[in-house]
């Protein structure tokens, strides 16, 4: 307590007020002054900045062509298509700082990558089928799960997870094709016959050109669809990718 004195007065006491603190920031900084904008500078704050992702290739307008795979709820992503498509996916997924854990019953076929990827780090990693536990995924580091399991996958043990997307790579349509296709959030088509063009025209509502296209699809395009839109995309692989993965190719 701090007492303070006036003449021919007994010393009166002051009430100090405590110093404020914000809670997890500290005590107040020296005060400057605000930062005004009119409206017509507030155009000079426009940023060419995209959705933030991993880039698949490039769209109808030569633009860049993104995926947000890892988001704060899980995301489940499939391909029907080749996987050379779905390593590609991985390859860039890993780049961005994800980590990769492949269930597979051909794990010979995704070794090369997984030497490749991470600049000698051990970001990918191969299961045997079924063998495929927790993954630990968090907003500091993100999970692609890549399930290549054949034309008739099993269901996933593994639990949905937040920050953890999972990738089925369909080669064909199986008989339990359409329960993993109504069950994602995205889906990626390539090259397939015209039975199975109509049956997945019937499933994501394509258009009808869409669905007489996707028989006569180049081995690097992939059409992209939600329940809202549709996005073809064409994949081109640079050098280092090349080494790894070889050229596009619809089947393995």
């Amino acid at each position: 307590m701090a007492y303070q004195t006036y003449p021919g007065q007994a010393p009166q006491p002051v009430e100090q007020r405590p110093v404020r603190v914000r809670p997890g920031f500290g005590l107040r900084g020296p005060r400057r002054e605000k930062h005004v904008l009119t409206v017509e500078d507030l155009s000079a704050l426009a940023f060419p900045v995209g959705d933030d992702g991993v880039v698949i290739g490039l769209d109808h307008q030569q633009q860049p062509a993104v995926i947000g795979l890892f988001r704060p709820s899980a995301f489940e992503v499939v391909l029907v298509g080749g996987m050379w498509t779905a390593q590609l996916i991985a390859l860039r997924a890993a780049a961005t700082g994800a980590r990769i854990a492949v269930e597979t019953g051909r794990p010979q076929a995704w070794a090369p990558m997984a030497q490749a990827a991470g600049g000698g780090q051990p970001c990918v990693t191969i299961h045997q089928v079924g063998r495929l536990g927790a993954q630990g995924a968090s907003v500091a580091s993100p999970v692609l799960v890549v399930r290549d399991l054949g034309a008739r996958p099993n269901r996933s043990r593994l639990s949905a997870a937040p920050w953890q997307t999972t990738l089925t790579v369909l080669p064909y349509l199986g008989p339990n094709a359409s329960r993993v296709i109504n069950s994602a959030d995205l889906v990626g088509l390539q090259r397939v016959s015209p039975q199975e063009s109509e049956l997945l025209g019937r499933l994501l509502s394509l258009a009808p050109g869409d669905v007489s296209a996707l028989p006569t699809l180049p081995d690097n395009v992939t059409l992209w669809a939600t329940r809202m839109r549709r996005q073809y995309v064409m994949t081109n692989q640079g050098e280092a990718e090349t080494q790894v993965l070889g050229g596009p190719r619809r089947m393995d």
